[in-house]
């Protein structure tokens, strides 16, 4: 095996024949029990505690991920929250004790924010369905008992019975019609038959050994006696768990562009402090003097509001998907999913509904398909032209449905607002296909009451029952392949009438099961006859029979997914089928999907170069199936190793190493299963493909967001940073206009609440139109960093600087009198100052939501979220500058309406210049 490329541990080749589950697979059964040291009548209760503590508890191991503890201080110590401690503490060093206190807050409450924010998740899908069966039956010393699954161990003899869920790996000793559900383990949604008779052959794979069950699998009829051959960590549950523990998450391209941005903030912040610290000390100014204002350059720059910003962004487009019936587990995952260019995902669950559905119906010279999908009896027949079946045409359609509804047990019922199956999927579909038909299952019994079973076995192909008919007479209904059925028929019914069954008409029934199975269909055949007595045996049952019909049924494809894949393709995003499933039934829904699949390949023709594989599936449009969760594994490895932002969608156990290593894992809530669900970033509450699109286009519209308030934050940086550049290039002859403490106050107390608001900001108009960004793109790019530092920034700190002489010359008689520099007076200009860069935040809050668009282009107040936070912004001003408490810590002193005139110009002319450059943008964009 190429185990090297995917730096995972693999059992070789030689070491997994000495596997006891292999090993037993290939002997009878009773040379399977002689191997495990056991017995038909079982363990004693002493050898079964004396082989539990050798081998340990049944436990099926979970990937183990970070404690409480761990996560609380992952939120603490990431790049941009260390860039704030710094910051904390250079305020301690300068002297500003209170400012180190307020950014240590600011750290703590969006730490704590953030990580309670992720553990509700947490909980949200730990409270989703488990996977392990709580007891087992098992027999020990001849007594039938009912023990916790946790005390299985290797040689106990369990008991199982439709509808159970399979504990441990075991080796089938006996099957009465045993059929079990590997779909969490191979995607395929059929039912499988399981045998005692032993292996001839070393499978390729062990999922393919017909006398082996596999823990978390599920019985769905029939019943049997196994043997277990592996608890816990030895299981293929157990493996595959192990799998997914061994792969180390990647860091996010969020994480890994907010480290750039904050290194950039970083350098620029640091260099500015050094740069005054020299040019202040040049001036005259002290050393500590100069240190202190070099301390309050770094903190003005360092945009203190901008994590929990992010934090709360995020929680809000999170909440929004959850909605809508997408759960974030990670916060950052909001971004990736903007960032995604490849879906990678599974069919069964997730394609397709994972229930068995009849879509069509061929009786002689008559076709007929059913609406509907999954186990929901919503749905009707439909004939030829699309018309519900009506009169003699519904008549013989019942006649035909009648097999549907009483040869079988199986059951469906409606729980906690699902359809659900109980019993053999295929005849649950078969039931639901006689509901819509018009028949119900106990009416029908009722009025003909079996008397009679004979169930399906492998070598007949087929299952029959037998009915008291009013008329004292007893009617044999089977059902089974079309080539057994065929075999037992001389009569065919046509139009109500039964006529010979030739040579010919045998053909056309195997041409149209022929053309039903090309559409990836399951085919059955139905066939009826009446007889005086009850027949004894299934041969005197099943001779000269009456030919009604075909049936088709599949796992159907979810109705919404070819309009989600449509997306997709229009987004630039590629969406490849991975599944465990048969090529021929994979090909068959890609295309109902609408997949662009040209070429299906198995796991097995995979090139060897997870180049080529690479390659292989970015180039071409291919469809990979018969897929292992170490090549499903791989093929995430090799389209990221090429670049690509990956999302891997998957329902199954065998899906979670796959999850774990894409950028996305998305895995489905209700048909999920635990592991899956753990290893995944978003959960599909309803199983519905289409969120991911949802989910996608909320994830872009996050990186315009996130964007949209770092361009606002930044600009106010600048504002900030300038009077301080004032103060030192005059060597203090300029007074300082605001403090440090007035820096925090604006970028925690005033601009929070209108940045968290453009993070809430609706995706544009055609966002899913353009094509995912390249995962070069910065978020700090030369267009944010241009239009914040080289125009709105300069705007306004020029602006609300030009507050200080205007303001002094109006009211304090500068320039006959000096430019106060203490007391009352220059408390007035400072807050004067402070409330233009707010007043002028509001308006550059709404200039932000566009570009290079006019503002009134798409509507001012939109953004209902803007317009109560400015309102609420506005408040926070007033109380700033009102409050006594407020007033005496920030230095501010009551303005009047004179004042506030001045003020409440500034906004004005930073829409003005705004609104001007990008009309100037838009026309020199003009073809």
């Amino acid at each position: 095996m190429k185990t090297a490329k995917l730096g995972l541990t693999m059992t070789p080749s030689d070491d997994r024949r000495q596997s006891p589950v292999l090993r037993v697979a290939l002997v009878s059964p009773d040379e399977a029990l002689a191997a495990l040291i056991t017995a038909r009548r079982g363990l004693t209760d002493a050898e079964a505690a004396k082989r539990l503590q050798q081998v340990g508890p049944n436990r099926f191991p979970k990937p183990q991920g970070p404690t409480l503890g761990r996560r609380l201080i992952e939120q603490l110590i990431h790049f941009f929250a260390l860039m704030l401690w710094i910051a904390a503490g250079l305020a301690f060093v300068g002297g500003l004790p209170e400012l180190g206190i307020a950014i240590i807050v600011v750290i703590l409450v969006n730490g704590a924010f953030s990580f309670i924010q992720e553990y509700r998740t947490e909980r949200t899908v730990r409270s989703l369905s488990a996977l392990l069966p709580e007891r087992a039956v098992v027999r020990r010393e001849g007594r039938k008992l009912n023990i916790p699954a946790g005390e299985l161990v290797p040689g106990d003899i369990v008991l199982l019975s439709e509808g159970e869920r399979i504990s441990a790996d075991a080796r089938v000793v006996r099957s009465s019609e045993l059929k079990v559900d590997m779909s969490t383990l191979t995607g395929e949604s059929m039912s499988v038959a399981r045998l005692s008779e032993p292996l001839t052959d070393e499978p390729a794979d062990l999922m393919e050994a017909p006398n082996l069950v596999f823990a978390g699998t599920f019985v769905t009829s029939g019943s049997g006696l196994v043997v277990v051959a592996a608890t816990g960590g030895a299981t293929r549950l157990g493996t595959i768990s192990r799998l997914t523990g061994e792969v180390v998450r990647r860091p996010t391209p969020l994480r890994l562009q907010m480290n750039q941005a904050v290194r950039i903030i970083a350098v620029l912040a640091v260099s500015f402090g050094a740069v005054f610290f020299g040019v202040s000390t040049s001036l005259g100014m002290t050393t500590r003097d100069g240190f202190l204002f070099a301390v309050g350059v770094i903190v003005a720059l360092v945009p203190e509001g901008l994590l929990p910003t992010l934090s709360l962004s995020l929680a809000m487009s999170a909440t929004r998907m959850a909605k809508r019936g997408a759960l974030v587990r990670r916060l950052e995952s909001v971004e990736t999913l903007g960032s995604t260019n490849i879906i990678c995902t599974d069919k069964t669950g997730t394609i397709t509904t994972n229930q068995m559905t009849v879509s069509d119906l061929v009786l002689p010279g008559r076709r007929y398909t059913t609406t509907g999908a999954g186990y929901d009896p919503a749905g009707v027949i439909l004939n030829a032209d699309g018309q519900p079946v009506d009169g003699d045409d519904k008549s013989d359609v019942q006649l035909f449905l009648r097999i549907a509804a009483l040869c079988g047990d199986a059951r469906v019922e409606e729980r906690d607002g699902r359809w659900q199956c109980s019993g053999d999927p295929t005849e649950g579909a078969l039931l639901v296909a006689a509901i819509k038909g018009g028949l119900e299952r106990d009416t029908q019994e009722q009025a003909t009451p079996r008397v009679r079973e004979f169930p399906f076995e492998s070598n007949r192909q087929r299952m029959s029952t037998i009915h008291l008919l009013p008329s004292g007479r007893h009617e044999v209904l089977t059902k089974g392949s079309p080539e057994s059925i065929l075999s037992l028929c001389q009569r065919v019914m046509v139009n109500g009438n039964a006529s010979q069954l030739g040579d010919n008409e045998k053909r056309d029934v195997l041409s149209a099961a022929d053309s039903l199975a090309i559409k990836g269909l399951r085919v059955l055949a139905f066939a009826r006859q009446e007889t005086d007595g009850i027949p004894n045996t299934a041969a005197e049952a099943e001779t000269e029979m009456e030919f009604l019909g075909l049936v088709g049924m599949a796992d159907p494809v979810r109705p919404e997914v070819p309009v989600a894949i449509a997306r997709c393709q229009r987004a630039g995003i590629k969406v490849i089928m991975v599944t465990g499933d048969h090529p021929a039934t994979a090909m068959s829904v890609a295309k109902q999907a609408g997949l662009p699949a040209h070429t299906v390949m198995i796991g097995s023709e995979l090139p060897d170069s997870d180049d080529a594989v690479g390659e292989l599936l970015t180039t071409h449009d291919v469809v990979i199936a018969r897929l292992a969760p170490e090549q499903k594994l791989r093929i995430a490895r090799a389209l990221q190793a090429r670049g690509a932002v990956v999302a891997m969608t998957g329902d199954g156990v065998n899906d979670a190493p796959a999850l774990r290593q894409a950028d996305i894992g998305v895995a489905m809530g209700k048909s999920g299963t635990d592991v899956a669900r753990e290893a995944a970033d978003l959960v599909l509450l309803d199983d519905n493909f289409t969120h991911i699109v949802e989910a996608v286009e909320e994830g872009r519209a996050a990186f315009d967001n996130i964007k949209r308030f770092l361009t606002y934050h930044l600009t106010d940086n600048v504002a900030e940073l300038a009077p301080f550049a004032v103060w030192a290039l005059s060597a203090g002859r300029i007074p300082l206009m605001i403090s440090v403490l007035q820096v925090l106050a604006l970028d925690i107390g005033t601009d929070l609440l209108p940045a968290l608001a453009l993070g809430a900001e609706r995706p544009e108009p055609g966002v899913m139109e353009r094509p995912p960004r390249s995962k070069g793109a910065r978020l700090l790019d030369r267009r944010v960093l241009g239009r914040a530092f080289g125009f709105l920034g300069p705007v306004e700190a020029t602006a609300s600087m030009a507050l200080l002489p205007i303001g002094a010359a109006l009211f304090f008689g500068w320039p006959e009198s000096p430019l106060p520099t203490s007391g009352s007076d220059l408390a007035v200009l400072s807050t004067m100052v402070f409330s233009a860069i707010v007043m002028m935040q509001i308006a550059n809050a709404f200039e932000c939501r566009s570009n290079p668009a006019s503002l009134f282009s798409i509507g001012p107040f939109s953004n209902r979220l803007l317009v109560g936070a400015v309102a609420i912004e506005a408040l926070v001003l007033l109380m700033f500058v009102y409050l006594p408490p407020v007033q005496r810590v920030l230095g501010h002193n009551p303005l009047g309406f004179p004042q506030w005139a001045l003020v409440l110009f500034t906004p004005l002319i930073l829409l003005g210049a705004e609104e001007a450059r990008k009309a100037v943008v838009r026309a020199r964009a003009r073809p």
